[in-house]
């Protein structure tokens, strides 16, 4: 059996990737993918940072986000294509200032990652991407039309696709596919506020996933970003708090 544990979208919220990071060594899995969105939005992205590229050193598979664009090189039609009038006040501030705490060397360790990685687990081949198979952007949202989810995980032969980019964990088995989305480990829109992430366990052609929580100190991440006082950061406190995205 192959044991893969999948998390995404810390968004700079180090003091909860150290909570599931404890997990992870309780887990003891045989891979760990962490599938990007690493820095925007959180009051840490140094710590952040650091801490990935730790789990990568270890031999995690560390891939990119739409967002670690838009904070690595501030490419923000590239980021958020989906935002025709062009990115508000809030993202740009946010993006701005986590370029300049992370300074060049760890925004080069960002720009190298790559959109994508595969392994196989005997003949069972798994594909950790961001938003969906071949996108950063396009994700499996919750709200799509089912013809549409079938033509984006189609555009892989992996059987598993882990991914993230929504923040809301789920798993979709298709029988021919299944979806890993594990949510968000640090910024996660379910309603539940705490930083969730996935198990994957392989036996054969049996796969199965289960999405797990981990609490961690809101008081002291919300209270953080209120201290910092960008544009926006009493609502991404309040996300922060409530585990629903706040506007």
């Amino acid at each position: 059996m192959t044991r893969l544990a999948v998390l995404s979208d810390v968004h700079g919220n180090a003091v909860a990737l150290d909570a599931v990071r404890k997990a992870l060594k309780r887990a003891a899995p045989d891979r760990i993918l962490v599938a990007g969105d690493h820095v925007l939005n959180g009051p840490d992205p140094i710590a952040a940072v650091d801490a990935l590229r730790e789990m990568e050193a270890a031999g995690a598979f560390v891939i990119q986000g739409n967002t670690d664009i838009a904070v690595a090189d501030l490419d923000f039609a590239a980021a958020f294509p989906w935002l025709t009038d062009g990115v508000g006040e809030q993202i740009r501030v946010a993006a701005e200032w986590a370029h300049d705490q992370l300074g060049e060397e760890r925004l080069d360790w960002l720009r190298r990652l790559p959109s994508e990685r595969r392994l196989r687990s005997d003949e069972t081949l798994v594909l950790v991407c961001h938003a969906s198979p071949g996108s950063q952007t396009a994700g499996f949202d919750r709200a799509l039309e089912p013809s549409v989810v079938v033509e984006r995980v189609s555009r892989t032969d992996a059987r598993v696709v882990a991914c993230g980019h929504t923040h809301v964990p789920e798993v979709r088995d298709f029988g021919y596919r299944v979806i890993v989305n594990d949510g968000s480990a640090g910024y996660v829109f379910d309603g539940d506020p705490t930083a969730s992430w996935a198990l994957i366990d392989i036996a054969g052609e049996n796969v199965t996933a289960e999405i797990k929580r981990e609490s961690f100190d809101l008081l002291a991440v919300s209270n953080a970003l209120t201290a910092r006082g960008l544009p926006g950061d009493v609502y991404r406190a309040a996300t922060v708090r409530t585990g629903k995205m706040v506007r």
